[in-house]
């Protein structure tokens, strides 16, 4: 699913994240892969422009969609067997939404997200001009908007644990190449020329039926010759 993202409105946004909320509400909507979209961030003056062209509405709004004009628009593109290629554009205003936001008593970015999907379900054939039609569309929009924050707030708690466990074991060695490499060390005994270490009997002579020499002996610290990997 490609979903591309412009921001020429002036206002510094999270601009992943509103892409992540038009995407999450695609895939809630069974939209296909193949779709396209374009999502365009405006100054105050451009949306007050497209409000009064489009619509014939004067000043600025928060959000507007544009359709591609060859979506059948007697079939919503959520049908089975509907993906369309290109569904059109989502066009929002920062600047106005900023009011809203304080208003609604929460964030910038929270408004922009339930603008986008509200941008996703016009561009889907939802609507609000009539009372059954708002109903629909505000209660699909509500329980998007709510899986999708119930998502992002598990997908951050996943990112701080996999983050804390990165620390605790940095801490301790075990999280680089030279940890890898340890233990590897630990299951080989095998000298670094290939050769295998002499083998010693428990009654002190070696496979060969020889005694070990004095300096054999304080060498290997232990019968058996095993090593200390401790150091």
């Amino acid at each position: 699913m490609s979903i591309e993202i412009a921001n020429e409105s002036g206002v510094v946004v999270e601009e992943a994240s509103i892409v992540s909320a038009a995407r999450f509400a695609l895939d809630r909507m069974g939209v296909s892969q193949l779709a396209e979209l374009s999502v365009l961030l405006v100054e105050l003056d451009v949306m007050a422009d497209l409000h009064e062209r489009w619509m014939d509405l004067p000043g600025p709004t928060d959000v507007m969609a544009f359709p591609m004009d060859e979506l059948d628009s007697a079939r919503r593109p959520d049908a089975a067997g509907v993906g369309p290629a290109l569904l059109g554009d989502i066009v929002l205003c920062p600047a106005f939404a900023k009011d809203q936001a304080r208003k609604a008593g929460h964030s910038l970015l929270d408004e922009l997200h339930l603008l986008t999907v509200h941008g996703v379900l016009h561009l889907l054939g939802y609507d609000h001009a009539e009372p059954a039609e708002e109903r629909e569309m505000f209660t699909l929009q509500n329980r998007i908007l709510g899986d999708f924050r119930t998502a992002t707030v598990e997908a951050e708690r996943l990112a701080a644990q996999r983050s804390a466990d990165s620390k605790v074991l940095g801490a301790v060695g075990l999280d680089g190449p030279a940890a890898q490499s340890a233990t590897v060390a630990e299951g080989d005994e095998s000298p670094a020329d290939g050769t295998q270490p002499d083998a010693t009997q428990p009654d002190g002579t070696q496979a060969d039926g020889t005694q070990p020499s004095a300096a054999q002996a304080k060498d290997d610290g232990t019968p058996g010759g095993s090593t200390d990997h401790t150091g």
